[in-house]
């Protein structure tokens, strides 16, 4: 691999000979390894410092590979995990991805094949995605998406029943945080294919090189760092479904592919000449206006005909006000329970300074919004002034009032860019303090992941 690679990896096996070898391999390439001989060990590192990729064996004394993955992704879901196998087969990694890993790799691996896959699984990371790691069973989630009385939701819940019993292909379109994947999901769960894999593939977080060898899969020697046959997530979706998220990035080389696969349900892996028939139903989602795209001339006219098949529009927190009540409850009872808080409600007048809101990301930014609420509130009741205290901290709601500015005196000499760093040193200091230290909790007050937050309190000397 030409380039270099940053970043930090969890490396947990039982061999050390193994794990030395890892290590050398990962430095070389530019990146940071941190061993561990057991998934106990590979737990508590987790616990104190960064990890962008956690790489680990499956078959492990003790805690497995699989009950590693689990424990990630309850208590780091933004850090991807791959598995190391020497038992690779396609029944594997379907387990694999429904349990939530990134990917796998084959052992014994091959050097390239293994930077290859960390690199997909980096630049995955690097983008911040919104959680999305899964169980193969409907998230807790689910139930806060379906619920509400309002009629835009009853209208949603009535077309997801029937689109679920199909095979035919769904756009969901909708804002960022209306819960396109939870109906996605929802979808699979309610459909004749719940026993078989819910796949799901981020298209706006890879390059095209990457996001066609993740589609359709390669064949050993189709580039370098193809040391094995690798199946794409079409083929790992077979017999369930494949959610393909931010469909509305895709390039115009990678459409036409997907066109076929929609068309044909066929495709060649890379560098293959064999064709590969799938069963897999396609589920979409965007927050784009694909119409624009193919008045543009960016995306083409046919594939937008294929996806659109049953079009299903998530409608906006502002569309649904009424709906926030039961929302606010069920989030509160959830976020109570997960951070080991006693149960909490909600005043009157806590419930209207919620009901008075934009809220621009919708369902998901009340639901981060709550979360710290249930944190950093004393309780049990929470008041509109505990509401609006915390309202005040996020921008876009309910910003407190600007002061007028000073004038400026001759020997002011502050910058813009010195006053920012100020700010963003001082809301670091203040979310580590509200968190009591706790670095995974401050990334989410600070809405950042927790890569972005180490990267940060290095940069100000905080670390």
């Amino acid at each position: 691999m030409s380039e270099a690679l940053k970043g930090h990896v969890l490396v947990v096996d039982d061999d050390p000979a193994l794990l030395k070898v890892l290590g050398a391999l990962l430095t070389q390439a530019g990146l940071t390894p941190h061993p561990a001989s057991n998934a106990k060990d590979a737990l508590a590192l987790l616990a104190r410092r960064p990890i962008d990729v956690v790489l680990s064996d499956v078959r492990m004394p003790g805690m497995s590979g699989m009950e590693l993955l689990a424990e990630v992704g309850r208590g780091w879901p933004d850090v991807p995990v791959l598995l190391m196998t020497a038992h690779g087969t396609v029944p594997l990694a379907v387990e694999a991805m429904k349990a939530g890993a990134a990917d796998f790799v084959l052992k014994p691996f091959d050097r390239e094949e293994l930077l290859f896959t960390l690199k997909k699984a980096l630049l995955h990371a690097s983008q911040d995605p919104e959680p999305t790691r899964g169980t193969g069973k409907a998230p807790d989630g689910l139930d806060s998406l379906l619920m509400g009385a309002s009629r835009a939701m009853k209208d949603v819940k009535a077309l997801l029943v029937k689109a679920a019993q199909g095979t035919a292909t769904v756009l969901l379109r909708g804002e960022s945080g209306t819960g396109k994947e939870l109906a996605a999901r929802a979808l699979h769960e309610n459909s004749p294919r719940r026993a078989g894999p819910f796949v799901k593939l981020h298209c706006a977080a890879l390059p095209d090189t990457l996001l066609e060898s993740e589609l359709f899969g390669y064949e050993k020697g189709a580039f370098t760092g193809a040391a094995t046959r690798k199946p794409g997530r079409v083929e790992l979706a077979h017999g369930g479904t494949l959610f393909l998220d931010e469909i509305g990035d895709v390039s115009p080389a990678v459409q036409v592919k997907l066109l076929r696969v929609l068309q044909e349900r066929e495709f060649e892996r890379l560098g293959g000449t064999q064709t590969v028939k799938v069963d897999v139903r396609f589920v979409a989602a965007t927050h784009q206006s694909l119409e624009d795209g193919v008045r543009r001339g960016t995306f083409r006219e046919d594939l937008f005909y294929r996806l659109n098949v049953v079009p299903l529009w998530l409608p906006t927190l502002r569309e649904r006000p009424e709906d926030i009540t039961a929302l606010a409850r069920h989030f509160l009872d959830v976020h109570a329970k997960s951070n080991g808080r006693p149960p909490f409600t909600l005043s009157e007048d806590g419930l209207r300074a919620l009901q008075t809101q934009p809220w621009p990301g919708n369902v998901r930014q009340l639901q981060n919004f709550l979360e710290r609420l249930v944190v950093l509130s004393d309780g049990p009741m929470l008041t509109g002034e505990d509401v609006a205290r915390e309202l005040s901290r996020q921008p876009g709601l309910a910003p407190p009032p600007i002061a007028a500015p000073l004038p400026p005196s001759p020997s002011d000499s502050v910058t813009l860019e010195s006053r920012r760093k100020d700010v963003e040193k001082e809301a670091l200091v203040d979310a580590l303090k509200r968190s009591g230290d706790n670095r995974t909790l401050a990334a989410r007050l600070l809405g950042v992941s927790r890569r972005t937050l180490y990267n940060k309190l290095e940069e100000h000397g905080l670390l």
